[in-house]
């Protein structure tokens, strides 16, 4: 085989794409794998969830020092100031260390990196333009994993300086006196809660009658109450028709129940979802079959209707999130090589990382509910949990679904400190097939906030011991 061949070429080297590059690599391939950026690890490590996280971390512990939060544990300060400059380049040195990581597991794992726009010109074959790598090469397989991009709003123009997108709010060069976040999503609501930390008037405009759509509604309610004691305002049930730049800022146009009104703000950020990057990659030409959503359509194993093409992670159905395109990526490449890679879509957490966090796994009672499913429900608050007082994490619940003849749990949904964490206890449970009394009955350490996962296990069967 010469260089310019291979077994396997990915396009894209965003967590679905490098973690499938290297998962194939482990299983004897001869793998190359491309990007249009110099630095390797996509939009999640580049400019979403690696950066996100790190400003929204930055921003806890910022308004943990001025609320005077710290001052009650008998941590006692002086004046608080806000350095954005330091903040963003700590952000910054976080997002090189990760993707210069992937660079070294792509050498141990001896998977070629190709750096360029890539196009697959014909069946088995991609060619690389304006890039440093311009060529063609060849490949038994070739896998998709190009990921998503903002989508934004009919006769709103994204220009990343006035009117951004998640990739703008990551990087404003100073503190905007108000924003507007179009779009009450977890994007959405991670980024305003960071510059609402920071000092920034927040309002959030959405289209729908609540926030954070398809999530428990016990939450998204919830969650809403605690974000306006935090300083956000909501317009729900409010469509954005129009935005345009001013010399002092944005001017936005907007209706709710047929009465048009124009918010001005300094800083609009557009957060209504994304779309799948499929654009420029050859897709018609070759006649890959899309859905009307401009996702492409792949098999149980993966395959588009092209032989030896393939498809993972945001640009095909399923939820658009960094650990389900790396799931599919191994079971995509573990398939090619003959063994039985898999993916339980029903298991893929969602998390909300905000202050405090929300994390969700399996049906919401809603949808038990529309589905005439009939079920069992056991609440438990952080506010009655030991270490929560003890940290002062004391807002939230956990919220445990369980089937009401089978006691099998059906979905588990928890807003509190560290949400994201405890939720895993939650999956792992359910994909062993776990009953709530399985996860009741498990031995939990003391004190710990995982105590209340077991105490709404419990209340599942109304046996919760400190409520």
């Amino acid at each position: 085989m010469a260089e310019q061949e291979f077994d396997l070429i990915v396009i894209g080297a965003g967590p679905g794409g490098y973690v499938a590059a290297i998962r194939a690599a482990q299983l004897g391939m001869k793998v190359a794998c491309v990007d249009k950026r110099e630095t390797l690890g996509g939009t999640c490590l580049n400019v979403g969830c690696i950066p996100s996280k790190a400003l929204l971390h930055a921003s806890e512990k910022f308004a943990a020092a001025q609320s005077g939060e710290l001052a009650e544990l008998g941590v006692s300060l002086g004046s608080v100031k806000l350095d954005l400059n330091a903040m963003m380049s700590k952000k910054d040195n976080v997002v090189s260390s990760l993707t210069g990581g992937i660079d070294l597991l792509f050498a141990k794992n001896k998977v070629k990196r190709l750096t360029g726009f890539a196009k697959i010109t014909a069946t088995g074959e991609v060619t690389l333009t304006e890039g440093k790598d311009k060529g063609s090469y060849k490949a038994d397989n070739i896998l998709i994993a190009t990921g998503s991009e903002p989508a934004s709003l009919p006769n709103i123009e994204i220009d990343e300086q006035k009117i951004v997108s998640s990739t703008g709010a990551l990087a404003l060069p100073k503190l905007p006196k108000k924003l507007v976040v179009i779009g009450a999503g977890y994007i959405g609501l991670e980024m305003g809660t960071v510059w609402a930390r920071l000092g920034t008037e927040v309002e959030v405009v959405e289209y729908l009658p609540r926030i954070l759509p398809g999530m428990d509604s016990d939450v998204a309610s919830k969650f809403k109450s605690m974000l306006e004691k935090q300083g956000l305002s909501f317009r729900l049930g409010t469509a954005v028709t129009g935005a345009k730049t001013t010399a002092k800022g944005v001017s936005l146009s907007v209706e709710t129940d047929g009465k048009a009104e124009t918010i001005t703000c300094d800083i609009a950020l557009v957060a209504v979802g994304r779309r799948p990057f499929t654009d420029n990659l050859g897709l018609q030409e070759l006649g890959v079959e899309l859905t009307q959503r401009g996702q492409i359509k792949v098999d149980e194993d993966f395959e588009t209707n092209i032989p030896g093409l393939y498809a993972i992670g945001d640009v095909i159905e399923g939820p658009m999130l960094a650990h389900k395109a790396e799931e599919d990526g191994v079971a995509a490449v573990e398939i090619m090589a003959g063994m039985a890679g898999h993916v339980d879509y029903d298991l893929v957490p969602g998390i909300v990382y905000t202050s405090p966090e929300i994390a969700t796994l399996g049906a919401t009672e809603d949808k038990l509910k529309e589905q005439g499913v009939a079920y069992k429900k056991g609440v438990f608050p952080f506010l009655a949990n030991s270490r929560a007082k003890a940290t002062g994490h004391t807002e939230g619940f956990v919220k445990i679904l369980a089937d009401a003849q089978t006691d099998k749990v059906l979905g588990a949904h928890i807003i509190g400190h560290d949400a994201g964490t405890l939720i895993h206890e939650v999956a792992t449970a359910m994909s062993f097939g776990a009953s709530a009394e399985d996860i009741a009955r498990t031995c939990h350490g003391h004190p710990t906030t995982n105590e209340a996962v077991k105490e709404a296990a419990l209340a599942v069967d109304k046996q919760a011991i400190h409520i």
